[in-house]
């Protein structure tokens, strides 16, 4: 999109979401292929190749082309074309990078995975990242360790592929951090599961083809009765029941679920039964890695489009930028920022050798989450009333990047999860 000039876009009345690619003339933008922030810049770490930076350049083409032109369209009707959007990256390679070349994924470490999350931050909202985030760290990582051929072959490949949208049902109505509590039962009869619950929340939920689903299978202890399996979205008995309107992340749709008697094969579990906590436990490592990989190329573009439209802007018969207290701010934001990048790769690295990075992943979703609300919020204020409008980018993240503190285990639980592996934690049982 053109970008526009300030003093015209005061009279401009947006419609839902619309928002300009930028309030600043073209040559004071900066492009994410710049060295300073882009795929040039991406060679200077360590764990990262010239294959990494191919595989973004061809991302970075499908969401110049295929994605970003229609963000305003899909923000305005509160909903993106999952299906569309997940073929065109799957015909690409983009939804099965780190996994298995037998159901048609690229069979790359995870160190390309989050190559891929770090380039999804170049489309210019929130709700898509999060939704191909969701295909490719979050409902599927248990399947592709843990499933079995069948279940692999039935809702893995064809996810990668992009034929189908996956969701993730974990969070209910009294538990979203506390995964512990959820109460949808999954009980054996004659070959197959007979589910009853609801979810919550629920990210592509109604787009989705299949639902990674956690329940309890069985009476006992709340972190060994409970179980992963796949469930199709059209068996009798799932009730998509709405779309629930959020702050922020407007085009990614977000439903509650209802499942009455819905009955599928025992065959569709993934894994052990009784194992489905600690899977999903495995699987919220690479889904917190996402998020904090996610998060860079949007902090790292507000700062800079802030630092663009502060040089121009004045006030007091002076830049805005030349205030103290301004500039001083922005070199302590992207200080931050370049933290939070470091301690993604380390952990990137690590992950891809195989170690345990649970600890340092839980510090990459809590610095995310933290460093979202401080950029936008701090970013949106220098811009003043241009900056409270729909039709700048900066009050566009500063609704969709809140959720970065919310989702995938909320900053308080990260806190909890880092005391814990610092051995902090208070152990009431211990008392």
């Amino acid at each position: 999109m053109n970008a526009r000039v300030v003093s015209k876009l005061f009279f401009r009345v947006p419609h839902r979401g619309r928002c300009v690619a930028s309030a600043l003339p073209p040559t004071a933008r900066r492009l994410s292929t710049d060295k300073s922030s882009g795929q040039e810049g991406f060679l200077d770490q360590a764990i990262f190749s010239h294959e990494h930076v191919e595989l973004r350049r061809s991302l970075s083409k499908i969401i110049e082309n295929d994605i970003n032109p229609h963000v305003d369209e899909w923000e305005d009707v509160g909903m993106f074309p999952a299906h569309q959007v997940f073929k065109k990256l799957g015909d690409a390679g983009f939804l099965g990078v780190n996994r298995p070349q037998e159901y048609g994924g690229l069979g790359l470490d995870y160190s390309y995975n989050v190559a891929v999350a770090e380039e999804l931050g170049n489309i210019r909202c929130g709700g898509v990242p999060m939704a191909i985030g969701v295909q490719t760290d979050m409902a599927t990582p248990a399947l592709a360790r843990f499933g079995s051929d069948l279940v692999k072959r039935e809702f893995l490949a064809p996810s990668i592929a992009g034929d189908k949208v996956a969701c993730l049902g974990v969070c209910e109505v009294g538990a979203g951090s506390d995964l512990s509590g959820i109460k949808t039962t999954a009980k054996k009869t004659a070959g197959d599961y007979v589910i009853n619950g609801g979810k919550m929340w629920i990210t592509n939920g109604l787009q989705a083809d299949w639902m990674c689903l956690l329940a309890n299978t069985s009476e006992g202890l709340p972190y060994r009765n409970k179980s992963l399996i796949c469930v199709p979205m059209d068996s009798p008995g799932v009730h998509k029941v709405k779309n629930i309107e959020k702050l922020g992340m407007w085009c990614s749709d977000t439903a509650q679920i209802l499942l009455e008697d819905v009955r599928v094969p025992q065959t569709y579990l993934i894994g052990e039964e009784g194992m489905g906590f600690t899977y999903q436990m495995v699987q919220a490592q690479e889904e917190r890695l996402w998020v904090a990989a996610a998060s860079l190329l949007p902090l790292q573009l507000l700062i800079e489009e802030t630092v663009q439209y502060t040089k121009h802007r004045n006030i007091f018969g002076q830049p805005i930028l030349d205030n103290q207290t301004v500039h001083f701010k922005l070199a302590e934001l992207q200080t931050e920022v370049e933290s939070l990048r470091s301690l993604v790769y380390r952990a990137t690295g690590m992950h891809a050798q195989g170690k345990e990075v649970g600890h340092l992943a839980s510090m990459a979703k809590l610095k995310a989450g933290r460093l979202a609300r401080d950029v936008t919020d701090s970013c949106l204020q220098y811009w003043g009333g241009m900056g409270y409008t729909a039709e700048v980018l900066v009050s566009r993240f500063y609704r969709d990047l809140r959720f970065f503190s919310i989702g995938a285990g909320a900053d308080e639980l990260m806190l909890s999860l880092i005391a814990k592996y610092m051995g902090t934690l208070p152990n009431p049982s211990a008392k």
